[in-house]
């Protein structure tokens, strides 16, 4: 499936993107504040990242950014499965922060998630992360009251993290800058 919001294309990774996916992720500033992300991050990892299996009710996409000379990978998005429910992920390429591409591609997901049949939302950010928290909150989450702590495979441990959650009923109706389209997969 792909998305395709105001300025920003989501869509399925493909194995031929693993360099442009690395040179977009393979920087501490962005690694350190994901959970998931070894560092440091190599390009093995990246095809790692692109060869996992698609879930429909937990789809993961690449942030692209159109542009005259095509589309650049500048992050990605998706929803986990989590304990307790779909849990929404992000990471943006450090020279694309503060333009508010990860509260519109997270944005795009939730509408997806709504069509999906989600009807709750978690996420989490370290509290290291203030920024993340003020993505969240832009886009519905709200905290929670519950903070835990969360392993970190860059930083090799554990750090205190702020969970949120967005109900997916109370967000309203759906968003006409948003358009989804059917993915064919390949052969």
């Amino acid at each position: 499936m792909f998305i395709r919001s105001e300025r920003l294309f989501l869509r399925p990774g493909w194995p031929e993107d693993r360099d442009e996916l690395y040179g977009a992720i393979a920087d501490p500033g962005v690694v350190l504040n994901l959970s998931r992300v070894p560092w440091p991050y190599t390009r093995e990892d990246a095809g790692q990242f692109l060869d996992l299996p698609e879930a429909h009710a937990h789809p993961r996409f690449l942030i692209t950014l159109p542009g005259r000379d095509g589309t650049r990978v500048i992050g990605s998005v998706g929803l986990n499965e989590a304990e307790h429910g779909p849990q929404l992920g992000y990471w943006i390429a450090r020279a694309h922060w503060g333009q508010g591409f990860a509260s519109e591609a997270a944005q795009a997901v939730l509408g997806l998630a709504r069509t999906l049949g989600h009807r709750r939302i978690v996420a989490r950010h370290f509290i290291d992360n203030p920024a993340s928290g003020r993505v969240l909150r832009k886009i519905g989450f709200r905290p929670t009251g519950r903070s835990l702590e969360l392993y970190s495979a860059g930083r090799g441990e554990t750090g205190t993290a702020l969970e949120y959650a967005v109900d997916l009923a109370g967000l309203g109706g759906g968003d006409d800058t948003v358009e989804l389209m059917p993915c064919r997969q390949a052969a």
